[in-house]
């Protein structure tokens, strides 16, 4: 079985940052893609921002200059520093992964999920 722990979600002002981070955990043989994605109430879940295991990123162009996804190998941990926050980004945020548990095989894991508010 596989675990994807989130972390670091909170209530923050506008213009203010935080950081989300998110560890893999249990029979992973190795990771692909990691990424996180977030739905605000009433909206359907987006994607924010995913990152390949060479290191490839790619962000939705409501966050581009804003948000940085980096991801840690030896820790199988992404994380997603936030920068500028806008009410806007109001929602809960959740990552995933593509993790190799056994040569040749794959799946997505997705993790609980972590509220972001900001609010003045």
């Amino acid at each position: 079985q596989v675990q994807l722990v989130e972390s670091g979600g909170g209530l923050v002002q506008p213009g203010g940052s935080l950081r989300l981070s998110c560890a893999a955990s249990g029979s992973i043989f190795s990771i692909n893609g990691m990424g996180w994605y977030r739905q605000a109430p009433g909206k359907e879940r987006e994607l924010v921002a995913t990152i390949l295991s060479g290191g490839s990123t790619n962000y939705a162009d409501s966050v581009k200059g804003r948000f940085t996804i980096s991801r840690d190998n030896a820790k199988n941990t992404v994380y997603l520093q936030m920068n500028s926050l806008k009410p806007e980004d109001t929602a809960v945020y959740y990552c995933n992964a593509d993790i190799i548990y056994r040569l040749g095989f794959s799946r997505t894991w997705w993790g609980q999920g972590t509220q972001v508010t900001v609010s003045s």
